[in-house]
């Protein structure tokens, strides 16, 4: 799966942060991060916010979202170069202050880069995966490649040995078989519901010509 980096600029409100969540949620959604859609979503309303307090409302600002190997990596750029976020011990109950020590919490690092015309904020959360490109592992997707490898080499009835996928045509294997395709497919960023639309089109199109 490629996952290509991406930025987006916008003007730091509070108006903007909705709109901003819900871009996350949906890029992550394509590059098959939904274990890490709440914790992203949370990272990037507490860096705008960030420079919505101490930078000032209105700001042109920048969300940028890359994988740096196998993290996650968030930036928020913003043109002030004085007004950098700092981690302090804040009370459990107040209402300010938090942002910092949210984004230290929910990220495995996070830091500030100065440079001439701005700085960049940034966090970088663990995704697990082994390589920028490797899917999530997860046990159905797993079963599903393994499974994407038979059917490539079994063969028709009829031919010089059976199909090695003969065994699974009991339906409660069918039933699994189809939950870990559903799997893999949202682990490359593929639309489930869509799929299926499309295989259910096809098996009632090729039923009728059956007929």
């Amino acid at each position: 799966m490629s996952r290509k980096p991406w930025d987006l600029a916008f003007t730091a409100d509070p108006e903007e942060v909705a709109a901003l969540r819900r871009i996350m949620r949906v890029h992550l959604g394509v590059w098959g991060l939904h274990d890490l859609i709440d914790g992203a979503q949370l990272c990037v309303s507490e860096l705008v916010a960030n420079v919505i307090t101490h930078v000032g409302s209105g700001t042109p600002a920048t969300l940028a979202v890359s994988m740096n190997r196998t993290h996650l990596r968030i930036e928020v750029h913003d043109p002030d170069t004085r007004a950098l976020p700092i981690l302090v011990g804040t009370d459990p109950g107040s209402e300010t202050g938090r942002g910092m020590v949210l984004v230290d919490a929910i990220a495995e690092r996070w830091g500030v880069q100065l440079c001439p015309d701005r700085k960049v904020t940034w966090c970088e959360l663990a995704t697990g995966l082994t390589s920028p490109d490797d899917h999530v592992a997860e046990a159905g997707v797993t079963r599903a490649e393994v499974l994407l490898g038979l059917y490539a080499t079994a063969q028709l009835p009829g031919e010089s040995r059976p199909s090695r996928l003969s065994a699974l045509m009991a339906g409660e294997a069918v039933i699994d078989v189809i939950t870990d395709f559903l799997h893999w497919l949202r682990a490359h960023g593929c639309d489930a519901e869509e799929i299926l639309d499309q295989a259910q089109t096809r098996y009632e199109a090729q039923s009728r010509a059956r007929r």
